[in-house]
């Protein structure tokens, strides 16, 4: 008797949804103001930076997902391209750098919604969130489908009236003293933090329709919506309080709408409700990474099983929600985005060294080529305390993987 399989119900606009709802939530209110402390009036290059960054990304993440249309991401390509071991890399790094960014986009929900009680809050959301994807995928895309759409609003509500008020000043993009190389680099790494959702609709290889067709436009129209949004709101946020003001500011969006005498609350109920959206998106994530990972052996095989009746693996659900439950009631929320920026670059790296191998020629190399060379840089430029903790997560995947590997029959990796 086959396993159940997870059932294609998804066409190119939910998949342009989930990846929006991943990409255009918590990151656009919080990253631009570390980004300009980093970079100072070098900001729109720090911008620039990560939006090559995630094109290159998403172009091999695109190519990948339609040669390998399976629930995965880049743990599947990694193994498929480059073997075993690289695969486990990959997804190790989703898996974890992934967790930790689902904590974070839940303590941005207790931080806006209930600052006293933040991780209450946010053990709550994930609950909650879980519970929403355990029961279907299809319901999690009309919740998104909601999310987004409200967020979209907002945001270019705001900036158009931000940049049209009377405080605004557009030349205050460059005023002030630049990061110099390394500032914009740090900043590319913190914008890239908010970047980085497109990878979840490749994740969901098993669930779309027509996958070779579906899966790279939806990558690259969710990837150009998020991209102008965020240019919008970057540009409004630094005319209005100018780069320093932004560079001090914990809530720069909040911050600008007040500057300009526009409504903070819906602002701040926004912030929520895209930390929200964000959320349920990366739980949806990784868990179909896990559900990866365990059908492989890499992870505990319990968490493999689907349900035969929602078709969703409701085990590896479970099993997530659990561990961003845990994580959000006890860890920092700028050490849950550092950490995660470098694991989720790590994890970018191993998609474009495996889109290199898909042609030998020069000029189909040059993205991935660039992709892999930056996804390093950048992931080093991050703050000491991040590379650190990831270079021993990493180390700690290496050590799993060869604990999996011999504990197979054939002494190779499942």
């Amino acid at each position: 008797m086959t396993d159940p399989v997870l059932r294609r119900t998804l066409g190119i606009g939910d998949a342009v949804v989930v990846g929006l709802s991943a990409m255009v939530g918590a990151g656009v209110f919080v990253a631009f103001g570390p980004a300009a402390a980093a970079a100072g009036a070098a900001l729109p290059a720090g911008l620039a930076v990560a939006a090559a960054l995630a094109y290159c990304n998403a172009s091999s993440s695109a190519r990948l997902a339609a040669l390998y249309p399976q629930s995965g991401g880049t743990y599947v390509y990694g193994r498929m391209r480059l073997g075993p071991f690289w695969g486990h890399l990959a997804g190790w790094s989703f898996v974890v750098g992934k967790s930790a960014s689902c904590a974070a986009m839940a303590l941005t929900v207790g931080h806006y919604a209930w600052p006293e009680h933040a991780h209450a809050v946010a053990v709550g959301a994930v609950v909650a969130l879980t519970a929403v994807n355990v029961a279907g995928v299809e319901r999690s895309v009309r919740v998104a489908r909601l999310v987004v759409a409200g967020v979209l609003v907002v945001l270019v509500t705001f900036a158009v009236l931000a940049l049209t008020s009377h405080g605004a000043d557009p030349s205050r993009v460059v005023d002030g003293a630049d990061g110099g190389p390394f500032g914009v680099l740090q900043a590319a790494g913190l914008l890239f933090f908010a970047f980085a959702g497109y990878a979840r609709i490749a994740t969901l290889g098993e669930e779309v329709r027509d996958p070779a067709r579906t899966l790279p436009r939806a990558i690259f129209v969710a990837l150009g919506i998020a991209l102008a949004v965020y240019a919008l709101v970057g540009l409004a946020s630094v005319a209005v309080l100018g780069v320093d003001g932004l560079a001090r500011s914990t809530a720069p969006v909040a911050d600008a709408a007040r500057a300009a005498g526009l409504p903070v609350a819906v602002v701040t109920v926004t912030a929520a409700v895209a930390a929200l959206g964000s959320l349920l998106a990366l739980i949806l994530g990784v868990s179909r990474t896990t559900l990866a990972m365990a059908r492989d052996g890499h992870l505990p095989r319990v968490l493999a099983a689907v349900d035969e009746k929602r078709r969703v693996p409701v085990r590896a659900e479970l099993a997530v929600g659990a561990v961003v439950a845990i994580a959000a009631a006890t860890v920092d929320l700028r050490a849950a985005i550092g950490f995660s920026s470098f694991a989720v670059l790590v994890y970018y790296a191993v998609a474009n060294a495996s889109a290199w191998t898909l042609d030998r020629s020069v000029r189909a190399r040059i993205v991935p080529g660039l992709g892999l060379a930056g996804c390093l840089l950048v992931a080093l430029s991050l703050p000491a305390g991040s590379v650190a903790g990831g270079i021993v997560v990493l180390a700690a995947g290496a050590l799993a993987y060869c604990a999996t590997r011999a504990n197979t029959p054939s002494g190779t990796a499942p």
